[in-house]
Order: C-alpha cells, then sequence, then structure tokens
C-alpha cells in the first residue's frame, strides 16, 4: 500500500526439540514483518516429512491441531515469504518440498539467485520439471540430479553451482543444514533452544522461544545437525562478507541483533549522524511510524529539539478492494497514519524517515502535516537516496521507478513538497554501523552491485 522496500522473507530451522513445529511457529510469528504473503512449515519425525503451506499470516496458516497432529517430530524449519521471486501462487510458497531418489527433502531460503534463469535452463535442457517459479526450486533439482552417495556432498555441491543471496535451512528426515552465501547479504543465527538448536533469520525469534543466542552462521559456512552431536561446522564457500545495510536501515526488527549489532542501536546512531550533518531549525521532531522511531529519537538527542510521536500508525489496515484512484490512495495513507493535529498545528516541524523510495508517500505525509496546520515541514532521511535497484533478496520497484535515480534532492523536496529535504551520506550511514564499505553492500545507494 505504501512505497516501501520488502526484502522479505524469513527462514528459521528447530532440531532435536519435542515441540519443534511449535518452536518454529512462535519464531515465525517474531519475524512476521519480514513476509506477509504465506507461511509454511515442514517437520520430520525420522522417517518421514510433514508439511503445511498456505497464503497468509502465520497465525492464519497454522493451528493447534496442525502443530500438535500433523507438523510431528523433533525437528522443523519453517518460512515466511514477501516474494522477491516468483509470483503470488500458492505453489511458490515455501518451505519447497520434494521426494527423490535419497528421500525426502524440504528447503526454505531467505534472498534471490542471480544465476537461477541459467541453471533453471541447463536443468530443463537435462530433463527437470518444474511446479513453481521460485529460484529454490533450483536447489532441490540440483541435489536430486547429483550423483554423490551423501546428502550433505550434493547440498555442498549444488550451492557452490548458484549465485547470489542466500540464507538457506534444509531439512531431510534425520538431519538439518544451514548455510549462508559467501557474502552473508542475509542474516542467520544459531542459537541454543534446551538440548536442541535453533537458526533462524534473526534473533528476536530466539527471545520468543526462551532460546539462547551462540553466534551468527558464517558467510560460506554450512552447519550440519544430527542427533546427539554438536552441530558441524563446514567452510564451503570462501567468505568475503557484504552485508546487506538495509537490514539496519529498515528490514530488521529493532529489537534484533543482526550481524553482530543491535539494530535499535545502529539505527539510533543514523538520526544522530544525521541530525550532525543535516541540522534544520524546528520545534519538533517526528518520526515516520514505525521505521523512522529510532532515527528520530537519535536526531532529537543530538540536537536537543523534542521528540514527539507526532504520527499515529494504525496497525490493522490491509488491503482494500477500493480501486486506487488518486483520491483514495491519498485516503489509503490517512488510513494507515494520521497526524496528532494539536501537537502540530503551527509548529516547524522535522519529519525523521528511514528511507524514500518512489516518493509518493513522503509526499501524501507531508501534505497531510501541513492540512493539520504544521508551519513548515523539513523532512530528514536516515539512508542516503536509493537510486538502484537490489537483486539479493529485497523488492525493489526498477531504477525508473526510484525517485532519486532521476533527480536531485532539491527536484524531489519540491516533488514532495516539502520546505526542505536532506539525507544521510553514505560515508555517515557507515560510520553509524561502525564499520567501513569493505564489510557492507551499500549497491542500493552505490549502485556498486558484489555479485
Amino acid at each position: 500500500m505504501l512505497d516501501d522496500l520488502n526484502e522479505k522473507c524469513a527462514v528459521v530451522g528447530v532440531f532435536g526439540n519435542d515441540e519443534a513445529s511449535k518452536m518454529a511457529f512462535l519464531a515465525l510469528h517474531a519475524q512476521q514483518h519480514r513476509g506477509q504473503e504465506a507461511a509454511g512449515i515442514s517437520s520430520a519425525d525420522g522417517v518421514k516429512l510433514h508439511l503445511i503451506k498456505n497464503r497468509g499470516l502465520v497465525t492464519k496458516v497454522f493451528n493447534e491441531d496442525d502443530l500438535e497432529n500433523t507438523l510431528v517430530g523433533r525437528s522443523a524449519i519453517g518460512h515466511t515469504r514477501y516474494s522477491t521471486a516468483g509470483d503470488d501462487s500458492i505453489l511458490d510458497a515455501q518451505p519447497v518440498f520434494a521426494r527423490y531418489n535419497r528421500g525426502e527433502m524440504a528447503i526454505v531460503h531467505n534472498g534471490n539467485l542471480t544465476n537461477a534463469a541459467e541453471v533453471r535452463a541447463d536443468l530443463i535442457e537435462k530433463g527437470a520439471i518444474f511446479q513453481t517459479y521460485m529460484d529454490t526450486e533450483n536447489l532441490i533439482h540440483l541435489i536430486a540430479k547429483n550423483k554423490q552417495a551423501k546428502l550433505l556432498d550434493r547440498i555442498i555441491e549444488s550451492v557452490k553451482t548458484i549465485q547470489g543471496a542466500f540464507s538457506l535451512v534444509f531439512l531431510s528426515r534425520k538431519k538439518m543444514f544451514a548455510m549462508r552465501d559467501a557474502h552473508g547479504f542475509r542474516p542467520l543465527s544459531l542459537g541454543k533452544l534446551g538440548d536442541g538448536y535453533i537458526v533462524a533469520s534473526e534473533t528476536c525469534a530466539f527471545d520468543i522461544v526462551g532460546a539462547e543466542f551462540i553466534r551468527d552462521v558464517e558467510p560460506g559456512e554450512l552447519l550440519i545437525f544430527e542427533d546427539g552431536k554438536e552441530p558441524q561446522s563446514i567452510k564451503v564457500l570462501e567468505p568475503t562478507p557484504k552485508h546487506c545495510i538495509f537490514e539496519y536501515v529498515y528490514f530488521a526488527r529493532p529489537d534484533s541483533n543482526v550481524f553482530g549489532q543491535n539494530v535499535y542501536e545502529m539505527r539510533k546512531n543514523m538520526g544522530k549522524a544525521l541530525a550532525h550533518e543535516k541540522p534544520v531549525e524546528g520545534d519538533l521532531v517526528i518520526p515516520v511510524p514505525d521505521g523512522g522511531v529510532p532515527a528520530a529519537i537519535g536526531y532529537a538527542q543530538e540536537s536537543g529539539i523534542p521528540f514527539e510521536m507526532g504520527i499515529m500508525r494504525n496497525h490493522y489496515i490491509g488491503r482494500t478492494f477500493i480501486e486506487p484512484t488518486q483520491e483514495i490512495r491519498d485516503l489509503k495513507v490517512k488510513m494507515k497514519l494520521s497526524p496528532v493535529t494539536s501537537m502540530i498545528k503551527g509548529k516547524r516541524v522535522i519529519v525523521i524517515d528511514d528511507s524514500i523510495v518512489r516518493g509518493t508517500t513522503s509526499m501524501r505525509i507531508i501534505r497531510m502535516l501541513k492540512e493539520a496546520g504544521a508551519a513548515e515541514v523539513h523532512m530528514r532521511i536516515s539512508s542516503p537516496p536509493t537510486t538502484d535497484p537490489c537483486y539479493y533478496g529485497v523488492d525493489t520497484p526498477d531504477k525508473d521507478k526510484l525517485i532519486a535515480s532521476s533527480r536531485t534532492c532539491d527536484e524531489i523536496c519540491e516533488y514532495i513538497g516539502a520546505d526542505s529535504l536532506s539525507f544521510l551520506s553514505n560515508d555517515a550511514l557507515l560510520k553509524s554501523v561502525n564499520s567501513d564499505s569493505d564489510k557492507y553492500c551499500t549497491a542500493c545507494f552505490t549502485g556498486e552491485y558484489i555479485v
């Protein structure tokens, strides 16, 4: 409904727990922000795999009977989906499940394979029949067609065939495997859960199930989980870390630790850097909720200008059947975001948001604030201008739809109707996350693609 970027997928794997599917369900619920189109869980009981997946939110897809009587076993993997590859068919929901000559397997994947079309074309040429448009299905075929005797060796050879961004969890009848690409684009962490283990895209999933964070799965690392053993680690790909910096800017939940640092603190740092780099006189600092809140707090602390929640968000708005005329588009923004008029009227307002994509939502927010009586509206963005699409697991509009790809900051300011507009510089963003350009992928801001 709004012109946000969407990553968005979450994965989870639980191994060696009597309530594995329930733990996976809770972990997916904690990561619901990473994908709302579909959800799925596959469990293993040592003899066979079980699977439930469907469109909708986690709490709509599964019920108590599913978790208690269908998704049985001491290991389970799960996925929430926002499509970055494929379409919205239920067939394209994950986990991807298949029976092959070595048994049964399910896979969940967060990321995007940049050579998926080439790999698929080669597999089809060799006789493979695909049921979905997902790049994840390539892995099923690669593993099934591999001639190695052991599943572990098949997985290793298969992941060496693919390129791009991937955090993967594989489930067989008796084992679980977790793997990150060599760059570590997308996050994946390892935790201890009772006598067993859990892996998940974000550590907020550990908090809800009472798991103890151990460490991040390393770029290029494959973890093997087997009954009665500590997880075995194999370096499959030579690590060259290039973590997605947009996880800090927007995607990850603020209470998660991602790439070794707390997301909330990183966003506050961005706000402080923004206040130092792009100051402006004002009476109030207000965030665009929810993404802009930590940065706005940092901006207010650094600038000394009072922080207020001048815009309220309705978290229960869903999709609407109403035709998207210009008037209705404006109303849809007001359905989700509404100003606190008594606080804003007559004030010079500094609005903090995490990004501008197409610019249409920013324009409607500024119009809404001025209609509420704001004397001035100054917009500050806690990331650089988004000029280029992402090919590593983010659903980004085409380059010509990104307003910053073809307009200067002054031109964007005029388009959205702000009294002033400034973005955080790329250097300041990197300093905010305590790093330099060697560790993070900033392709969406610079156009410098890693793969």
